[in-house]
């Protein structure tokens, strides 16, 4: 029986209770206020539902994460990234990195980035929570990630890629910059063969647990404001 949350508790059960089939189901019901996701996120919780569904909340185990001084670099991605066609940025268009998040996956398999959703992270955004890169060619937005940074760890949510390798790249200056800052962790959630040739790796919840417990509360130097690069992409080939 999967526990029904009240839109007044934000309360979640442990996650040592999330079903092993389908992919870590925890909890239907509540809302996506921001006090909630922050919550949710904060315990390795997060919101995952199509249109006609309730809100579901899941905490799968294994988690596919990369711990950012791992991330890989193939020799082509590398070549890429030294041509340097593209202007990388952090948290210039949230609210179109993640309605194109949104239409990739309604073209691909069905969204579960319902307006519902892009309404709740652009909030999370607004306060400096969320944060996205995007990746520029001229002035065509044509790739892109988002996700939520609380403490030193980073949850990433979705990324789309409109030009060859522009996600990819996106991923690569987003995890080199964080390396920079000190973080320990990017929660990849679930694993692609996409994310495992770039370093990450399936981990067992006890070892997520523990990256949890050591995640130092918001108030960091990278909380709760507008991010920028510090980095080049001589740093990360």
């Amino acid at each position: 029986m999967i526990p029904w949350l009240a839109d007044d508790d934000y309360v979640f059960p442990d996650i040592n209770n999330a079903l092993l089939e389908p992919n870590g189901l925890l909890a239907a019901g509540g809302d996506l206020s921001t006090g909630r996701l922050i919550n949710a996120y904060r315990q390795g919780i997060f919101p995952w539902f199509s249109e006609d569904d309730p809100i579901l909340w899941w905490s799968p185990a294994p988690r596919c994460v990369l711990i950012p001084e791992r991330l890989h670099v193939s020799r082509s991605l590398a070549k890429c990234i030294r041509k340097n066609p593209f202007n990388i940025t952090f948290d210039q268009a949230f609210s179109q990195v993640i309605n194109n998040c949104s239409e990739l996956r309604k073209n691909q398999e069905g969204t579960w980035i319902t307006d519902e959703m892009q309404a709740a992270y652009c909030q999370l955004s607004a306060i400096g929570v969320a944060h996205s890169v995007e990746v520029w060619q001229q002035d065509e937005l044509v790739g892109g990630l988002y996700g939520l940074c609380i403490g030193n760890i980073f949850f990433g949510e979705s990324m789309f890629s409109f030009r060859a390798n522009a996600s990819k790249v996106a991923f690569c200056y987003l995890a080199t910059q964080l390396k920079v800052w000190g973080f320990s962790l990017i929660d990849c959630q679930l694993h692609s063969d996409h994310l495992q040739s770039m370093g990450a790796e399936e981990i067992s919840r006890l070892k997520f647990q523990t990256f949890l417990q050591h995640n130092p509360s918001p108030g960091t130097t990278a909380d709760n404001k507008k991010w920028s690069f510090s980095i080049s992409s001589d740093d990360i080939c």
